[in-house]
């Protein structure tokens, strides 16, 4: 077979036996995946090009059989605007999704005892602000003028066997301080879209924290 027919010849997947079409081939350790098997897997699943296809039809079984505990999961309050946490906390569990149709989405369901810790992260980007010469080149104000970029992230660290944690960002598009050119860096809490964010992000990290620490007390009185 020559280099054109390898690189173009059809590919089965190894779990499903659909055919792959072109370009639609999802490595695995040992076999091959669709992109429509490929799309059942959990969203916070990175791990794929080291995973066997019996590792894989696993994941995909556990993943139709969480589609039971969307349907069961009753929402008792929501945290966030895009992204979203979304607490049954009568049944001690929590889903992070942004879909609107969860039984289509098939949100991942963990329970409270599964978090094993929650980080808040802040991240800074400066941009030195340039202004054009006589010339028409970009050259630097005197002294330097800068404008920062603020975005906010969410770590979920979990037990799970497909993921350890789940990341997303809290605002859809960069806050921007200074965005003319500041030579002294904003104080970020003047601005009121950076500490809604930063007070969205709290609320969701201590939430989950809290609800873990619930759940672990009320174990070990259950327990005594």
């Amino acid at each position: 077979m020559g280099l054109f027919d390898k690189l173009f010849s059809k590919k089965e997947c190894s779990v499903c036996g659909g055919e792959i079409g072109l370009l639609g081939n999802r490595k695995l350790e040992d076999g091959n995946l669709c992109k429509n098997c490929a799309a059942k897997l959990s969203p916070w699943f990175n791990d794929r090009r080291s995973s066997t296809v019996d590792a894989i039809r696993k994941q995909l079984d556990d993943r139709e059989a969480n589609r039971a505990k969307v349907a069961a999961f009753r929402t008792t309050r929501t945290l966030g605007d895009g992204t979203k946490v979304l607490l049954d906390e009568d049944a001690g569990l929590f889903m992070v999704t942004d879909a609107r149709d969860l039984i289509d989405a098939n949100p991942d369901v963990l329970a409270f005892s599964d978090v094993t810790g929650c980080i808040l992260d802040i991240d800074e980007d400066r941009t030195e602000v340039m202004r054009e010469d006589k010339d028409g080149n970009d050259v630097s104000y005197t002294p330097p003028r800068y404008k920062y970029d603020y975005d906010f992230y969410l770590t979920i660290q979990v037990r799970n066997p497909y993921f350890d944690e789940i990341r997303f960002q809290l605002n859809d598009h960069s806050i921007e301080l200074g965005v003319g050119g500041v030579t002294t860096r904003p104080n970020p809490a003047m601005s009121m879209e950076y500490n809604r964010c930063k007070a969205m992000g709290e609320e969701m990290r201590d939430a989950l924290l809290h609800l873990r620490q619930q759940t672990r007390d009320a174990a070990i009185a259950s327990a005594a």
